[in-house]
């Protein structure tokens, strides 16, 4: 992941996605992460996870993609740290894309994240 100001690179981080990474985001639980343009529309700092930006996923494209399908296009998709508890020891991250579809980052990465990215960014996601 990059972080950008102005054409101009800040940081960049490696993440872990989807446990599905191939591919755009078709559906409900099939563990992909959507591809495509989208913004941070919300701040959660109580995330099960450490902090959590989500992704303003799924939008109109995504929606007339779901309905074609006649499935449910999903959502609650967040750029966000390891799990709270238990489970930060069993997630093998970065190594293994373990996410339902999100885009996972260190704890100490999201805080560095969530400093300097404010809510209405925009949000480039590509393969």
């Amino acid at each position: 992941m990059e972080l950008k100001r102005n054409g101009t690179l800040l940081k960049a981080y490696r993440v872990a996605l989807g446990f599905a990474p191939e591919r755009h985001k078709e559906r409900e639980g099939d563990g992909r992460t959507p591809e495509g343009c989208y913004s941070i529309d919300a701040r959660n700092s109580r995330s099960a996870f450490h902090l959590s930006l989500r992704i303003s996923y799924p939008n109109d494209k995504d929606k007339a993609q779901a309905t074609a399908l006649g499935v449910s296009p999903g959502c609650d998709i967040y750029i966000h740290g390891q799990p709270n508890g238990w489970r930060k020891f069993v997630v093998r991250h970065p190594a293994q894309d373990w996410t339902s579809g999100c885009i996972a980052v260190t704890d100490r990465e999201m805080r560095e994240v969530w400093s300097l990215v404010p809510t209405g960014v925009q949000v480039v996601i590509h393969p």
